[in-house]
Order: C-alpha cells, then sequence, then structure tokens
C-alpha cells in the first residue's frame, strides 16, 4: 500500500527561527563594519529578504565574503527552538503511518546545531540546497518523494513562502502556506497556495485530510 508524506520547510515552519536569523545578521554587519549593529538597526522586513541584500543595505562592502567569514559562528551562538506543538504534531503524523521530510535551502552542516535531535530523529528524509537545486525549483520536492517511494498526487508540503508555494504547484504536491511564518497570508495565496494553515498546532493528522481523494478500485 502507498503511504502519504508531509514534507515541510524548517525555517519560519518548524523552527522558530526568526529572531536567530535577526540576530545573527546583526553579528555579521558588526563584524564587517567594525561597530556594533543590533537587530534594531535592521529593515522589518530583514528575514524575508536574502542576507547579502540585508547586509546590503547595511553598507557591508562584501556581504558573500562576510558571510563565509562569519555567518556559521553568529548562527551557531544563537539557540533556535521550535514553534510550540510541532513535535507533538510529528509524532502524530509518523503514528497514522505518513512518512515525513523536510525540504530547506538551509545548507547541511548548519542542521548540526539549528536541528533539535528531538525532531531529527522523526524526520525520514531531509533534502538540502547541496542535495537539489533550491526552491522555488521542485527539485528538492521530487528528490524528497522519490527517497521516500511516495508518489506526487499523495504528498502536501506546508512552507511559509511563496518560492515554497512555487516549487510545490511545480512538484505536483498539495501547496500548504503556513501564516506564522515569515511572510503574509495574502502573498502565499498569490503564489498558489492551496490552503493556508493558521498555526502550528494544525500540523498533525488533520494535514492529510487536503490531499486529493484517489479511488483505489
Amino acid at each position: 500500500m502507498t503511504r502519504d508524506a508531509a514534507l515541510f520547510d524548517l525555517d519560519g515552519v518548524l523552527l522558530d527561527s526568526a529572531e536567530a536569523v535577526r540576530v545573527t545578521l546583526a553579528a555579521v554587519a558588526t563584524c564587517a563594519l567594525g561597530r556594533r549593529v543590533t537587530p534594531e538597526d535592521l529593515p522589518p522586513d530583514a528575514v524575508r529578504r536574502p542576507r547579502c541584500d540585508v547586509l546590503a543595505l547595511l553598507d557591508v562592502a562584501d556581504p558573500d565574503d562576510a558571510c563565509d567569514r562569519w555567518w556559521d559562528g553568529a548562527s551557531a551562538a544563537h539557540p533556535v527552538g521550535l514553534f510550540p506543538g510541532v513535535l507533538s504534531g510529528v509524532l502524530a503524523l509518523r503514528a497514522q503511518g505518513a512518512a515525513v521530510g523536510a525540504v530547506t535551502v538551509q545548507d547541511p552542516h548548519r542542521l548540526r546545531w539549528l536541528l533539535p535531535p528531538a525532531l531529527s530523529e522523526l524526520l525520514d528524509v531531509v533534502v538540502t540546497r547541496q542535495d537539489a537545486p533550491p526552491k522555488p525549483a521542485p527539485d528538492g520536492l521530487h528528490l524528497a518523494l522519490s527517497r521516500l517511494d511516495v508518489p506526487a498526487e499523495r504528498a502536501l508540503f506546508v512552507g511559509d513562502s511563496p518560492t515554497d508555494m512555487t516549487a510545490a504547484r511545480a512538484a505536483g504536491v498539495v501547496a500548504l502556506g503556513a501564516v506564522w511564518g515569515w511572510h503574509p497570508a495574502a502573498a502565499l495565496r498569490a503564489a498558489g497556495a492551496d490552503h493556508l494553515l493558521s498555526g502550528p498546532t494544525s500540523i498533525g493528522p488533520s494535514l492529510m485530510r487536503h490531499l486529493p481523494l484517489i479511488d483505489s478500485a
């Protein structure tokens, strides 16, 4: 019997990492500029922008080099937790028989400090930017489903960005928008979200009701 799969983005969906990203951006800017930069100095939408764009706005001359030098150290120093209800929701999905995985633009080595062990051990597959072209390309979702041996019509993807919704639609899976994440509901809807989820407690067996009914006869 073919099982179902629930795939998730990490940052802003499972991981409550917005503050950690803002602190990391400020720390990298501080190192690059030689003066103190605080999270309050960042633009309000800093977590939605590419990190190099934010650093350029702060007058960092070579954002790529600054990230290469200081991002990992600054990121690892700030703890990241799970949104409330995530762990119990993932456990419930697995108890129901669904495969559970993550598709993220994070580099794999950063998952050592970003991904809590309690969640990591529950994920059947994790696809990073080094495994496949990053979203909005659908390749990472295709790879995750291939590793799980689950067809696209039996899978859904929960993301919090327009690129997540674009990738899900291109991969042929149900696109679920997480409105507790980094992007507003209107942006997720405009990018093609099939449904919007109101909070992280939406993660659980009820997610699978969004899959299309398939006649197995």
